[in-house]
């Protein structure tokens, strides 16, 4: 299973008690055996196995994963309110059949600037093996990060200033050569750019963009965009820059081919384009 892209609206944002919080994590550990606490965000251990393909060296299949401690220390709001994300859980279930939680706490210059976790396959074997998210430095704005169970495995570099955002779009093998593809929105709001990266040998690089294409407004609580397959492989929905009209992108090569498949009228109109309507 890949991560398609949906359009998903954001988680709404609070300050726990800080004794909800210890039993939330308290709970967890009742339920699932154990936890692992990775005190920062280190670069996973991984490698390539006998084939040649990246593997991770946390064995075991990522079940699920949830933004934790939500903070107000950094301000840009581009979401809707001030609240984003200092944590993130992700279960784990071990090749023994154990499940175990793997903790991953930012520092304090960093946090998770987005919506929900989204959970990816990788290596296209059907087993989840990463978490896409986005994760922003205060000093230098937004990057699209990917974690595992072992911590990141890699990330693209960051916008390069304060209050700068991405968009994501999803992750799939857009063009049909056996790697997964990562896609954004960089900068929704100004320069409005889809970028595409591939993950090959444990390392993201970044193969295509264009420009005119947007997925988000300022204060809004979703994203305006996905990945879909109507049966001739996969595109890239999202919507022009004047947010008129519905464009339908594809990855070929090292070129994006958009074209233009109807007028915008709001977020449904892109929610029918992803069922292939």
């Amino acid at each position: 299973m890949v991560f398609r892209g949906q359009m998903a609206r954001r988680r709404p944002g609070r300050i726990w008690p800080r004794s909800a919080r210890r039993a939330g994590q308290t709970l967890c550990t009742l339920l699932l055996g154990g936890i692992i606490a990775l005190s920062e965000p280190a670069f996973a251990q991984t490698g390539e196995d006998d084939s040649g393909q990246w593997s991770s060296s946390a064995a075991g299949t990522i079940l699920s994963a949830e933004f934790t401690d939500p903070t107000t220390r950094y301000a840009h709001a581009v979401l809707g309110d001030a609240v984003e994300w200092g944590g993130l859980t992700v279960t784990v279930e071990r090749d023994d059949g154990t499940v175990a939680s793997v903790e991953i706490q930012l520092p304090q210059d960093h946090v998770f600037e987005d919506l929900q976790p989204r959970l990816v396959d990788l290596t296209l074997d059907g087993q989840i093996d990463a978490v896409m998210v986005v994760e922003a430095d205060m000093a230098k704005g937004a990057a699209l990060a990917l974690y595992g169970a072992g911590g990141k495995i890699a990330e693209t570099p960051h916008i390069g200033q304060r209050n700068r955002w991405l968009a994501p779009i999803g992750a799939a093998d857009l063009d049909g050569d056996g790697q997964v593809e990562l896609s954004y929105i960089d900068r929704p709001h100004l320069a409005k750019t889809l970028r595409i990266w591939r993950f090959e040998g444990g390392k993201l690089t970044e193969i295509a963009t264009l420009a005119g294409l947007t997925n988000h407004r300022i204060g809004e609580d979703f994203i305006t965009s996905g990945i879909r397959d109507c049966g001739e492989g996969p595109e890239i929905i999202t919507v022009d820059a004047t947010w008129s009209r519905v464009v339908a992108s594809r990855l070929k090569q090292t070129a994006v081919e958009a074209r233009d498949i109807g007028p915008f009228s709001g977020p449904e109109t892109v929610a029918k384009a992803l069922t292939c309507s």
